[in-house]
């Protein structure tokens, strides 16, 4: 990372959300835990951190299937933010329909603003 840059991290965020393609995922809303790592340029103004949580906030309200869908969208949010050069972005389902123990899916994206 650029030496320039500084990394802000909003961890553990928890939402309850329609996601997923099975029919009962269609119906009830599960809990999902994002993490949500931006880098800014330093000196360029302070960024507000509610503008992140609000960003996040706003892409669970939508209508997405997949928690790829759900990245993607948070992140094209958090970029609109000047400052941001580059976003990573974790959710976290734990209660991911697959048949068997588990403690949670996950889908991590970095997303960068074009140069």
């Amino acid at each position: 990372m650029p030496d320039d840059l500084d990394e802000i991290t909003l961890k553990g965020m928890s939402f309850h959300t329609i996601i997923g393609v099975l029919p009962h995922e269609r119906e009830h809303p599960q809990p999902l835990v994002v993490d949500l790592i931006v880098a800014v340029h330093r000196g360029h103004g302070v960024l507000d951190y509610r503008s992140l949580y609000a960003a996040v906030k706003s892409a669970m309200d939508g209508q997405l299937h997949y928690l790829e869908e759900l990245c993607d969208s948070i992140s094209a949010r958090v970029l609109l933010e000047q400052s941001v050069q580059w976003v990573r972005i974790a959710i976290r389902k734990p209660h991911a329909a697959i048949g068997g123990p588990l403690e949670y899916t996950e889908v991590a994206v970095t997303r960068a603003r074009d140069a």
